[in-house]
Order: C-alpha cells, then sequence, then structure tokens
C-alpha cells in the first residue's frame, strides 16, 4: 500500500518527498476489520487483449525486460518461464491511477533498480496525482513520490518516450518528462525527491484538439522523452550531453551540455512534426528521431526519420517514405537501434491501419531501407515474416479479410520496436493487442523469413464487463472490452477463439438459463457504419461454443445489459439509450417493454421463467409476464447515485441481492420478496459488486462475495452466511485497483470466486492448500425412456431420471442411426420433445446422462416407436444456400426454404450433400442430422407450416478446412 505523503509544491524547484510504501496495512484498516482467509490467485489465461505502449530493455543486463501498459500496470519479463510478471497488483481502489504507466526507467548501474511514472488520467477522471514508483528489488516491493501534477497512462500521446530516465552514469539522477505545462522534472536522489528543471525553456504547446471539452484530446503530452549520451562523462559522474524531446512541432528537440544546467534549441531541427522518439547511438554519435504529426496512438498521417550528427550538429533526413511522398499517409515511431550492430536500425509506421503495420530496416545507418512487406503485383504482397500464432489463435480476431489484407495481422499501434541489446537477433514489439516478437531477425538480412510469435505469456491486460459461471458446460464465459469475449474450458489455458457470429467489439452483458445453462445470450457494441446488417444480440444453444445473432429493434447502437428466463424460453434487453425490449425464442422479433425506464439494468429470476427484474434511477422494478410490463415496488431506501449491479439467487425465487452507489448512499442490499422490499447490511460501508457461489459443506445457501468495504477494508470479501459475517480473501498484494465491475462465484467449486478488472485481466482464487476434488464417478444409468404423444412429426420422450454423487447437470439423447448415432437435444431434465420426424416412420431413441465433472453414464435401453402416417398436402418447395458469414476455420450459413405451391404445407425436409468436408457444430429454425457429408434438416414445430408462397430461414454455425464451396444441389421436399 501506499503510504500518505504530503505534498509540497509551493513554486518553481520545490521537492516532492515521498515516503516508503508499506506492505502490511491495507488501506483504511481499522480493528473491526473482517477476518481474512489465504486464497491463491491466479490469472484466467488469454494472454494479453491491450494496448502495450512501452517495452524497455535493461542497456547492461541481459533478459532484464519490462513491459508498461495504459490500464493494467507494469510487467517484468522471466525469461526461464518465458513470460511476465505482474508488478502492481498491491495497488488498490485509494490509487487505482496508479494502473496507468506512462513510462519505466530500468536502472543500468544498480540494475536491481526499477522506477515508474504512474498516473492514468491528466482530467479529472483519475481524482489523484500522479507519482513515481521507485523499487530496488526489481518490482518486488514499491515506494512512492506523488507529484503535484497529473500523468497520463491512458491519455493521448502516451506511446512516446520514455520520458522517465535514469543517468547512466550517475544513476543517483533521474529526469522526469511531464505534460500538460509542467515541463522537464529532476532527482538527485534516485527517485525520493523530484524538483522542477527552472532552466528547461520549453513545457510543449501540442494538443490534438485543444478545444475538447472532456479534457481528453485537449491533453498535451508536454516533455515526452529524455535520452543521455554515456560517452559525455566517466561513471560516477552526472552525464553532460543530454537531448529531450517535446510535444511541439516547431521546437521538439532540446540539449544540453552541461548535465542540464542549461538547455537549448537544437539548431537546424526538422519542424512540422512531433518527435516519438529519440534514440541515441553514441557509438556513431548519431541522435535518430522518428516523427508523426500527431500524438497518437490512434492516428498519425504524416512523419519523418531524422539523424543528427552530434559532432557536426548535420540534420539528415533518413525517412524510408519521406512525408513529402505521395505514398507517405502514415507517420514514425517504434523506433530502435541494434546495440550490437549500430549501424542497423529500424522503425515503424505511426499508424498505418490498412493494410497493415509496415516495419523498415537499415543496415546502414538509414542510408537505405527494406520492409517487411512490399506490395508485388495488387493487391499481392511479398513477406519477409511469417507469424506463429498457435499459442494465442485468437489473434485472428475470427475475422477473413480480403487481399491486400491478412490475418493476423502484423500489429497496429506499434509505438514501441524494440531490438535487444544483447542478442541482435531477438526483437519484440507491442501492438493494441498483445507483445509480438522473434528471434531470429537475422534473417532478415539474409533473405530468409523472420518467425513472429506471440511473446506475451503472464501479461493480462482484458477490460472485463461481465461474468458468468454455469453450472454445467464451460465452467467460465466472459464479456471483454475491445475482443469481445471467451468461453473457457480451462482456466489455464488460451482460448482458441473470441465469441463470432457476430463478433462484438466489446461485449457489455452476458447471461445464461438457469435451468437450461447450455442457452446464452450476449450483447455488444461494434461500428455500425462498418457492419450495418449486423445485431448487438446474439444466441448460443450449446453453452455459448457457438453463436447466432439475432434481430433487434429499431435505432440501436450500443449492447446495454440483456437477460435469459430462467429456462430460457424468452430474453429481455435494456440496449444502450434505447428502450427495454423483450423477445420470445432467439431474437426473431422484439416488442417494446412497458413501464422501465431507457437506461435500466435488467436480470431474470433464476427460478420463475417468466419473472424479470430492473433497476434505474433509484427504484426497483418487477415485471411477471416476461418482459412484457414491468412496475416499481415500493421498495426505498436504494442508490440514487453510481453504478449499481444487482443479482438474482440461483435456485431462490425472489431472492435479490444488490450493490453499488456512491458516498453515504453505497452498500449491499438484499430482498427476499422478489424485490418488493430491501434491507441494507451492516458494516457494509460502500461496495461495487455481488456474486454467488458453490455453498460451504453443511450450509444450504449459495456463498456469498462481494467487492466492498467491510469493517473499514475495501478488498476481496466472501460470506457463508448469507451477510452475516464476512471473511476477506485477498490481500494487501492483490488489491487489483480497478477490479469489480465483474464478480461471481463458481457454483461446482466452493470458494471459487472469479474478479473482472479493468486492465488486470481475469482473476480466479481458490482456497490455499485446497484442491478441487476429481469427480470420476460417472451418473447411474437413466430409466428406459417412454414414448407418448406421438403424432406424424414428432413425441415426447420421458425417463427415469440418473443420480450422481455431485449431481446430474444433464442428459444428451441420441437417435440410432447405423453406425454413428446422431445426437437430437441435450435436455437438463428427464424429458425431451422431439420434432421435425418424418411421418410414417420407425425411430430408435436412447439416452445418456453427464454431471459436471463431464463424466457420461452408461447409455438406457432403446425406446423404438413409429410416427403416425400425416398427410403430403401442399404442392412443393424450394431451398436456397447462402454462407452469411465467414471467418478461419468456420463460418454461417443460411437456407431460406420457400413454398412454391399455392396452397400450404404442414412441413419440409431439406438436403444437401457438402463438397469439402464441412461439419455442421450448431442449427438453429430447424433440426439436422449429418452423416459424413450428407446433411437433413428438418423443420422445428414452429415453422413447418407454410403458406402458399410463404418462406422462412434456418441458419447454421459449421467448421471447414482447406476450402468451404457450396453445395451443388440443395433439395427441399414438403410434407
Amino acid at each position: 500500500m501506499l503510504a500518505a505523503v504530503a505534498v509540497a509544491c509551493a513554486s518553481v524547484g520545490a521537492a516532492v518527498t515521498g515516503g516508503p510504501a508499506s506492505a502490511s496495512a491495507p488501506e483504511g484498516a481499522t480493528a473491526s476489520a473482517a477476518a481474512a482467509e489465504s486464497y491463491e490467485w491466479k490469472n484466467v489465461r488469454i494472454d494479453g487483449g491491450g494496448f502495450v505502449p512501452g517495452i524497455i530493455f535493461n542497456q547492461t543486463e541481459k533478459n532484464l525486460i519490462y513491459a508498461r501498459t495504459d490500464i493494467g500496470g507494469v510487467y517484468r519479463w522471466e525469461q526461464s518461464g518465458r513470460s511476465w510478471t505482474p508488478l502492481l497488483d498491491w495497488v488498490g481502489w485509494d490509487k487505482w491511477g496508479y494502473n496507468g504507466v506512462v513510462s519505466l526507467a530500468t536502472d543500468p548501474v544498480e540494475t536491481d533498480r526499477v522506477y515508474v511514472a504512474a498516473g492514468m488520467y491528466t482530467n479529472g477522471w483519475d481524482p489523484n496525482n500522479g507519482a513515481v514508483l521507485r523499487s530496488a528489488d526489481r518490482g518486488a516491493t514499491w515506494q512512492a513520490t506523488p507529484l503535484p501534477f497529473k500523468l497520463g497512462g491512458n491519455m493521448p500521446g502516451r506511446g512516446m518516450g520514455e520520458r522517465l530516465a535514469v543517468d547512466p552514469n550517475d544513476n543517483s539522477v533521474l529526469y522526469l518528462g511531464a505534460p500538460d505545462g509542467n515541463g522537464l522534472w529532476r532527482s538527485t536522489d534516485k527517485g525520493v525527491t523530484w524538483a522542477k528543471v527552472a532552466s528547461f525553456p520549453n513545457p510543449g504547446n501540442y494538443a490534438e484538439d485543444p478545444a475538447d471539452p472532456n479534457g481528453y484530446l485537449s491533453h498535451r503530452p508536454g516533455v515526452v522523452w529524455v535520452t543521455f549520451d554515456p560517452t559525455s562523462a566517466t561513471a560516477g559522474n552526472a552525464t553532460q550531453k543530454i537531448y529531450v524531446g517535446v510535444a511541439d512541432k516547431e521546437n521538439t528537440v532540446y540539449s544540453s551540455a552541461d548535465g542540464g544546467a542549461t538547455w537549448s534549441r537544437v539548431p537546424g531541427q526538422p519542424t512540422g512534426y512531433i518527435a516519438h522518439k529519440g534514440v541515441l547511438d553514441h557509438v556513431n554519435h548519431t541522435l535518430y528521431i522518428a516523427t508523426s504529426d500527431t500524438g497518437g496512438p490512434y492516428n498519425g498521417g504524416k512523419g519523418d526519420v531524422w539523424k543528427l550528427d552530434t559532432t557536426t550538429g548535420a540534420w539528415t533526413r533518413i525517412s524510408p517514405i519521406p512525408s513529402t511522398s505521395a505514398d507517405a499517409y502514415f507517420g514514425y515511431s517504434g523506433l530502435t537501434v541494434d546495440r550490437q550492430d549500430p549501424g542497423t536500425l529500424m522503425v515503424a509506421t505511426q499508424i498505418s491501419w490498412w493494410p497493415d503495420v509496415i516495419f523498415f530496416r537499415s543496415t546502414d545507418s538509414g542510408a537505405t531501407w527494406t520492409r517487411i512487406w512490399d506490395f508485388t503485383s495488387y493487391p499481392n504482397r511479398s513477406f519477409r515474416y511469417t507469424m506463429d500464432i498457435s499459442s494465442s489463435p485468437w489473434l485472428t480476431f475470427g475475422s477473413n479479410p480480403q487481399p491486400p489484407e491478412v490475418t493476423p495481422k502484423l500489429g497496429w499501434m506499434t509505438e514501441s520496436l524494440e531490438i535487444d541489446p544483447f542478442d541482435s537477433n531477438r526483437m519484440m514489439y507491442g501492438t493494441g493487442a498483445t507483445i509480438y516478437g522473434t528471434e531470429d531477425l537475422l534473417k532478415w538480412d539474409t533473405g530468409g523469413q523472420i518467425t513472429i510469435k506471440p511473446m506475451v505469456r503472464g501479461l493480462e491486460e482484458t477490460a472485463v464487463l461481465d461474468l458468468v459461471s454455469p453450472p454445467s458446460g464451460a465452467p467460465l464465459v466472459s464479456a471483454l472490452g475491445d475482443i469481445g469475449g471467451f468461453r473457457h474450458t480451462n482456466l489455464d489455458a488460451v482460448p482458441p477463439m473470441m465469441f463470432t457470429s457476430p463478433t462484438f467489439t466489446s461485449t457489455t452483458s452476458l447471461d445464461y438459463a438457469e435451468s437450461n445453462p447450455a442457452v446464452m445470450v450476449r450483447a455488444g457494441n461494434f461500428t455500425d457504419s462498418e457492419r450495418p446488417g449486423d445485431s448487438h444480440v446474439a444466441f448460443s444453444t450449446d453453452g455459448g461454443a457457438n453463436w447466432f445473432q439475432g434481430t433487434e429493434p429499431a435505432g440501436i447502437n450500443e449492447g446495454g445489459t440483456v437477460a435469459a428466463a430462467a429456462d430460457g424460453s424468452r430474453f429481455v434487453w435494456a440496449p444502450k439509450g434505447v428502450g427495454v425490449h423483450y423477445s420470445v425464442g432467439y431474437g426473431n422479433s422484439w416488442t417494446a417493454s412497458t413501464g422501465l425506464p431507457t437506461g435500466a439494468v435488467v436480470e431474470s429470476d433464476r427460478v420463475k421463467p417468466g419473472t424479470f427484474y430492473g433497476f434505474g434511477g433509484g427504484k426497483f422494478y418487477v415485471s411477471t409476464n416476461g418482459g412484457a410490463s414491468f412496475a416499481a415496488t415500493a421498495a426505498t431506501g436504494l442508490p440514487t447515485e453510481g453504478d449499481v449491479k444487482f443479482k438474482a439467487v440461483p435456485g431462490r425465487a425472489g431472492d435479490i441481492w444488490l450493490a453499488g452507489g456512491s458516498g453515504a448512499t453505497s452498500g449491499i442490499w438484499r430482498s427476499t420478496d422478489g424485490g418488493a422490499s430491501f434491507a441494507k447490511l451492516p458494516g457494509v460501508t460502500s461496495a461495487v459488486n455481488v456474486g454467488f457461489g458453490k455453498a460451504a459443506p453443511g450450509k444450504s445457501y449459495q456463498a456469498l462475495y462481494a467487492v466492498a468495504t467491510i469493517g473499514g477494508v475495501t478488498g476481496v470479501f466472501r460470506s457463508d452466511d448469507t451477510g452475516a459475517t464476512w471473511v476477506r480473501i485477498n490481500d494487501d498484494e492483490h488489491r487489483y485497483g480497478n477490479m469489480g465491475e465483474a464478480l461471481t462465484g463458481d457454483p461446482r467449486v466452493y470458494g471459487r470466486v472469479y474478479l473482472g478488472t479493468n486492465g488486470r485481466g481475469i482473476l480466479y482464487a481458490d482456497r490455499e492448500g485446497t484442491v478441487p476434488p476429481d469427480d470420476t464417478v460417472p451418473p447411474t444409468r437413466p430409466g428406459i425412456p417412454a414414448a407418448s404423444a406421438i403424432t406424424s412429426t414428432g413425441a415426447t420422450l420421458t425417463w427415469t431420471a440418473s443420480t450422481d454423487a455431485v449431481g446430474v447437470t444433464g442428459y444428451d439423447v441420441y437417435r440410432e442411426a447405423g453406425a454413428t448415432d446422431v445426437k437430437v437435444g441435450s435436455p437438463s431434465s428427464a424429458s425431451f420433445a422431439l420434432t421435425g420426424l418424418t411421418p410414417d416412420t420407425s425411430y430408435t431413441f436412447y439416452v445418456i446422462a453427464r454431471d459436471a465433472a463431464g463424466n457420461s453414464s452408461t447409455a438406457s435401453s432403446p425406446v423404438t416407436f413409429t410416427t403416425l402416417a400425416g398427410s403430403s398436402g401442399g404442392d412443393g418447395c424450394t431451398a436456397t444456400y447462402r454462407v452469411a458469414n465467414s471467418w478461419p476455420g468456420g463460418f454461417q450459413g443460411e437456407v431460406t426454404v420457400k413454398n412454391t405451391g399455392t396452397s400450404a404445407i404442414g412441413g419440409w425436409t431439406v438436403k444437401w450433400s457438402f463438397p469439402d468436408g464441412q461439419k455442421i457444430t450448431q442449427l438453429w429454425s430447424g433440426v439436422h442430422t449429418q452423416t459424413g457429408a450428407d446433411v437433413t434438416v428438418k423443420n422445428a414445430n414452429w415453422n413447418g407450416a407454410l403458406a402458399g408462397g410463404a418462406s422462412t430461414v434456418f441458419g447454421f454455425g459449421a467448421t471447414w478446412t482447406g476450402a468451404n464451396g457450396v453445395p451443388t444441389a440443395v433439395t427441399c421436399a414438403a410434407s
């Protein structure tokens, strides 16, 4: 924890003194703090997921590497495991902005020392000033010096730098470039105290939009990098020659020749652009700068690369593509010099979104350049690299672009590109989603292809917006900012792909049907102008493995919140900025709800399928007719300001917990009467979120989890007695200052909690020293199914339920079909309605039970029956097949069935053969079987009857390899 530190900043040159950081005293600790229990905290693996604006190699110790992120803290490279270790998890809510890191410096003299310039926003979004954090043990422990101004780790220009630097000759001296008119600062006692350098003449005047009323684009990055010439002094003496970059298009480079006593604008320098990077080749006495017309990191349309002969003062433009060229549509950043071969340097475009980032490499100090890719005959390109993303396959983003674009992209927002100072073959670079790197860089120079791979394991930077842990299927499904979300079947493995069909930029809300958890729904955001045909809501019937999109009401631009009925029969959706709607079925149509205000949060009762809840403006609302209408309850005392989260307890109708609010009205409330009244929990002085998990041994009520302040301590808590008492389950080393937007327990593992953060990914934790037992005992054999309600096209199967030591989670119903039996459904209870059967046909079915550990029972004895004869009716039908969406390894198809006659038909059957071995993984609005390449699809029970000339559509998700050809013949038969 950071100690409270007095800040003295009365005048220019006043020192700011930092006290030691305490590792033992939690924020606001009091004698009445809740009990604590030891937990082991780990990340759910995604690997990356956010912008890495800085990678910093120590210049004197091999393999000592740090990475800084804009909202997720800093990391240290561990060569033995080839992974990253987070270093700022101790930052709590009181200083949450310290997770925004605008610069990092690693000491070249005492290499155990590392420094961080911390602070997330320079406008009012972050209530605290910035600070310089310092560590003498590589980030294991920290001390802090608060500053008299804010720092902007997540502000415009955050990729420029590094603005924090250690003197390589006298490491007691550090410099820090400050934003927003605060100039250049210096410490002479290893970062303990800081004073403004009064003689530095230019604090920087550039802002992307000086008139921005939000104070974001009006941010002035200020002094953006500091570079020492180590040859200008001897060890133990202050370096005399120093270069500084400033965000000023007319005056972007300054220097000092007397150890920072006086400063001057470097004469002859280029104008019109900002120097994002300044790298000194002290062997050849050359300063290189990479410039762009904006501060980035999202934009930049022009720029140049220059070199300064520091001996003669001569400037030379060495741009691979100069700004005056008709081919110039980007600025430059990502500048690096090979310290083993100083005449070799690289630079990256800042920024080339299309078709991809470009890296340039020179082996003759910038006289000539080669590109990492070149156009051949448009739109084709040749590549000096191959990419291996097998460790993070989701980096394709599920896309299938047309040339000249490829997937995965080489990168974007590539502000930091660094050649290892000890190994010319190793290079790392940051992107908006990950860290990539290569270990065979020298192949570039001999005509070979370098191999680029993710080098990001351990670095988790996702912003988590929602989490669900259903009672069966995958243990965790996530809603994430920027990369959509994932289905985790293994918490310690990177999932193969984010959600697709459709792909959301950010998934804002998730839910599942409590009694039918294979049914899921998600809502989210994307750029509407780029995908006008897509919907902001999607559905799954296999626990999130595959998704299909529904329709949507008019005017929706953002996802908002969405809720599934307890049995999955309907959904209620509260899109952002649009009134609440409900849908019966999977979003085929939506009807406006009444009584609930726009902007309300919606959730479902976990027992009663027709009951939904809403909250907005301090009022709680209830619907008992499936979301058609809501009415405010008489509940009072609920928060009217601040974010509010509420959830209904699984298995207990009308049992609701609510958390949030601000100031004195923040806390946790509970209702046991369906929201008619709420009682506030004593001892909880503020709260962010609540969640539920498996009950403690001997308890019948689910374990309750909260991110809250209880007994004066802010942390993550668990209660096994409905909130009467609490135990703190995080500690001072795991305070996760931006935590709590998402929170849930695990319904299958007592004590396990899943915690979402804004920038440190998804955390999960188990009670220390306990290992969830492996369940290897399968459920008992189900009873023989009985067939009833037999018609020409359907029947109902019921059977005696299986039993299991842990609990049966569902059943799989199979139809005997020769060598390969066909699974026709996966109900959660001991009955299943069969549809789409052929009249006057004999069928045989059997059932297998499943438990939460994935064990399967012995198959039941089979049941055989014959459907009724039925009638043919109608004249015929046609089927039109199309590929609606495609991505590497998968696609979404749609088939339109049309009654071509004048009289009605009662049902239809569509058949085709896949030409390239495609395999259907999920189909909706129909019932399908697939044997090899042959596919048969029969109507669902609700869309078989078609009037003359009427049509219906069914869709499916499928896999493909090699090719995805369209079937040559698609037939339709009416019944």
